[in-house]
């Protein structure tokens, strides 16, 4: 089976992701999901229904949950599917009443299944957020209550192939400026010297918001001037010719393809590429922050990942213990196992810690969660969206309208709804 990374693990949903809408998940948790169980359940056996279908992850999970079912004394049993499928399939169980007891959402799905009301607040079940940074909490949060439990997260770094730097005599940019210049000596042949995606999906938005948070914009206002210079520098980087024209059509996966056959000598991507890059040992590749506007700004990214939650099924006793579940899964040591696994960074401080000390290579990637930022933060379930305005705004600012007047649109269209 392929080696790619799971969606619900990136940080990216896999951008062919179906958008369901709140209105639609509103109805049918609400109306459904609250009214008890609908199945009979063997007391001792528990599922966990997860994105893991990659062989490699699956295993992992697999194994994370019998250490875990042994201190507990239960069965923990694992249910994966696709990650495009995890609401969809979560909404039609909610609907015949038989949810699992815990369901691993990514994150920036999970505030619409808590807004309404499927989940259960996991502090109630005894779960402590000591230890974890303020922004990894948010990002298991909606309106102030914390209903999902990262194990790991990621974030979004500059990757640069280090023979292709040296060939051209250049260092690794940390501004927009030097990017931009750097980006254009690394441009030769077949070769791009940067690689993103800005295709019309996910994967577009989680790469765009590093520029736009790093400039000064926000999710609440795409038609500012600090998202418009930024989609600008994008136009200007695709305008150089450093970036190929089919950038509006690639997933990070394509990126990384493009990166992996020395067709850019830069990439965007995450850690869920970490494995990928290691298996080509004739590429010698490096990791960087996010170059910034200037010297001496923060290089913010969107944290992304996802988080495990206990579904509101009515049976308090059953929920407590996948409360339990969800706490041992989440716990230090299984954070750390896991994400030394996966090449992400452990949601619990501590544990992270440890993570830099064993991959020092990957360091620039917890400083960069360490300062990132949830998508869902500040908009909850509305970010779906901002989300798809933002792709339109992408596909229309990248193949000719300016930004300004596709940001303006985005801006109307996340208003409305429409």
């Amino acid at each position: 089976m392929s080696k790619r990374f799971n969606s619900a693990h990136r940080g990216r949903e896999r951008s062919r992701r179906a958008t369901v809408p709140l209105a639609a998940v509103s109805v049918l948790v609400g109306a459904t999901a609250l009214t008890g169980c609908g199945q009979q359940r063997d007391a001792d056996v528990y599922t966990v229904m997860n994105s893991s279908t990659d062989e490699s992850y699956h295993r992992w999970d697999a194994e994370a949950m019998a250490r875990c079912g042994e201190r507990l004394g239960v069965t923990v049993q694992q249910q994966s599917v696709p990650a495009a499928q995890v609401m969809t399939k979560a909404l039609r169980m909610a609907s015949s009443r038989s949810l699992p007891d815990i369901v691993q959402f990514d994150a920036s799905e999970m505030p619409a299944f808590a807004d309404a009301g499927g989940l259960v607040d996991l502090r109630s079940l005894g779960l402590s957020t000591d230890g974890i940074p303020e922004g990894i909490v948010d990002f298991g949060s909606y309106e102030g209550t914390y209903y999902g439990a990262a194990r790991s997260v990621n974030t979004l770094a500059l990757f640069y192939d280090k023979d292709a730097l040296d060939r051209a005599g250049v260092e690794v940019p940390t501004t927009w400026a030097e990017l931009r210049e750097t980006a254009k000596k690394l441009t030769r042949g077949k070769q791009y010297g940067l690689a993103l995606s800005a295709g019309g999906a996910e994967d577009g938005v989680f790469q765009f918001t590093p520029f736009m948070w790093s400039n000064g914009g926000d999710e609440t206002d795409l038609d500012g001037p600090e998202v418009v210079e930024a989609l600008d520098y994008w136009k200007g980087l695709l305008k150089d010719g450093s970036l190929s024209k089919s950038t509006v059509n690639w997933t990070q996966a394509d990126v990384n393809d493009q990166f992996m056959a020395g067709n850019a000598a830069m990439m965007i991507n995450g850690p869920w590429q970490v494995e990928t890059l290691n298996g080509d040992e004739s590429l010698h590749w490096g990791i960087a922050p996010i170059p910034v506007p200037e010297a001496g700004d923060d290089s913010v990214g969107p944290l992304g990942g996802a988080v495990l939650t206990v579904p509101d099924t009515g049976d308090e006793a059953r929920e407590r213990t996948a409360g339990k579940i969800v706490a041992c899964l989440a716990s230090e040591q299984e954070q750390l196992t896991y994400a030394l696994n996966s090449w992400m960074v452990p949601a619990n401080a501590k544990a992270a810690a440890l993570w830099r000390e064993k991959v020092p290579e990957l360091e620039s990637l917890a400083d960069q969660v360490a300062v990132a930022r949830s998508r869902t933060a500040k908009l909850g379930a509305g970010w779906s969206s901002v989300s798809l305005a933002l792709q339109s705004a992408f596909q229309s600012a990248l193949t000719g309208q300016s930004s300004e007047a596709a940001l303006k649109r985005a801006q109307q269209r996340a208003t409305s709804g429409n």
